[in-house]
């Protein structure tokens, strides 16, 4: 009997040893791969506040311009709250992200991550939505974008026949630099009410550098430059964004005198502001 009885024992006390450790092993197994379990995430920082203006939009990301001409990437997602002055925009509705169209002022609030800026919450004007929407969807006159066109006054200004050529304002920029002067500021302006005057005037707006630094650098700044003058354009100036043709950057391309003087460098680090009427409207 008692051989029987510590056979049927035996067996018992062996199969309740090892379930406790099974059951261990399996829990240690199961916890890695379980989707509820964050293990050491990363929790946001506050960041900079930004102001400036969307000058290019790339899926989840976007290019907001400073009135310097310097240019933060910040990315955005569902989580991004997207605000008009004095509320929500269109009676309180919550507005989505598919609102942040180029040429759009805008102040960003920023949150720090491991892969770069994210827009918490990005506000901006009622009047400048209804003027940047003015961009996208065109106007009577016209003043829609024209890709073809905008391309082509890229590739050297070679479509400019196309227009009557009203005035041209240049302002001047130190070394290495994309600040507008006080001077330049108030001759953008004059510009401004100049081309104001003028039935269905268009504005464009080219940067410019010297010869000096590399190809590479000298096309960052010339951007950079005309950036400022548009951003001083539509902030200060006023001047709508739909009756802007696209600026673009031509580098050393151009220049007005020689590089080979300090003098000659000097007037040509420039941004050209070129008040247009196309020829199918002038004098309408």
């Amino acid at each position: 009997m008692r051989v029987i009885q510590k056979n049927r024992v035996a067996p018992f006390l062996l199969a309740m040893a090892v379930m406790p450790v099974s059951a261990s092993v399996s829990a240690q197994e199961a916890s890695p791969s379980d989707p509820n379990i964050v293990v050491n995430a990363a929790v946001p920082v506050a960041g900079p506040v930004l102001k400036g203006v969307i000058t290019a939009r790339n899926g989840d990301r976007m290019q907001v311009t400073a009135e310097d001409g310097t240019s933060t990437i910040i990315a955005f997602n569902e989580a991004t709250q997207v605000k008009a002055a004095g509320g929500l925009f269109g009676g309180g509705s919550k507005l989505t992200v598919d609102a942040l169209l180029n040429g759009l002022p805008v102040t960003v609030k920023t949150l720090q991550s491991d892969t770069g800026l994210i827009a918490s919450q990005v506000t901006f004007r009622k009047n400048d939505f209804k003027t940047a929407t003015m961009i996208r969807n065109g106007t009577a006159q016209g003043f829609a974008e024209q890709t073809a066109a905008t391309e082509a006054l890229r590739g050297r200004m070679g479509d400019i026949d196309k227009y009557n050529v009203k005035g041209t304002t240049n302002v001047y920029f130190d070394t290495g630099k994309a600040v507008l002067s006080p001077g330049a500021k108030a001759d953008l302006c004059a510009t401004a009410t100049q081309a104001d005057g003028i039935n269905n005037a268009l504005m464009l707006v080219v940067g410019y550098t010297d010869s000096v630094g590399s190809e590479e650098y000298n096309q960052m700044l010339s951007e950079r430059r005309a950036a400022a003058v548009i951003n001083y354009l539509q902030q200060a100036c006023r001047w709508k964004p739909y009756r802007m043709l696209t600026p673009t950057g031509m580098a050393e391309s151009d220049p007005l005198a020689d590089n080979e003087t300090p003098e000659g460098r000097a007037q040509n680090r420039r941004v050209s502001v070129n008040i247009l009427v196309s020829k199918g409207l002038d004098g309408l």
